[in-house]
């Protein structure tokens, strides 16, 4: 039995212990979303870097695509479209590992994907758009169809150069 006017009855007794441990777990629940949101954002700066690199070979296929468009000489046309695919072959990694890492990204890695299926003729549009809009500074894939990636001529390439007309435009 406690006596009136005990330590036991205060109500300034027994709380300072309480609200420090409920401080103390309010603050690690802070720490530990600020390291959950700050260690996703490197996931994304991460993911955005391998689709910089996986775009730069994107670049060099594209290029060597539209030079073997241009060869007079079948056999050299046929070695810079073969140069072509296996650059979109390297860059197809890279862009399936930024897009578990950051699922903006998974557009850009089944368009790669489809390399192994389709000619790159089909996917040169895809590619300019979703490569643009990394290669200008963004940090999200572009779409086709998108303002400021078609014309009334062609499709502005990634590299500044007019690509034909898609078939049917």
């Amino acid at each position: 039995m406690t006596q009136r006017g005990s330590a036991r009855d205060s109500p300034r007794a027994n709380p300072p212990r309480r609200r420090r441990s409920l401080g103390t777990w309010a603050a690690a629940g802070g720490a530990t979303l600020a390291l959950t949101i700050g260690l996703s954002g490197c996931g994304n700066i991460a993911a955005l870097g391998l689709v910089r690199q996986a775009c730069h070979h994107v670049e060099l296929s594209l290029s060597l695509y539209r030079s073997s468009l241009k060869q007079t000489d079948p056999r050299r046309a046929a070695q810079e479209r073969a140069q072509a695919q296996r650059q979109l072959q390297i860059a197809s990694p890279l862009a399936s590992i930024a897009a578990g890492e950051a699922p903006q990204w998974q557009a850009f890695m089944a368009t790669l994907a489809e390399n192994s299926r389709l000619p790159e003729s089909d996917l040169v549009y895809a590619l300019s758009a979703q490569c643009g809009a990394v290669t200008a500074g963004g940090s999200s894939p572009g779409v086709p169809g998108t303002p400021g990636t078609t014309g009334t001529t062609g499709t502005t390439g990634t590299t500044g150069t007019t690509l034909p007309a898609p078939p049917g435009s």
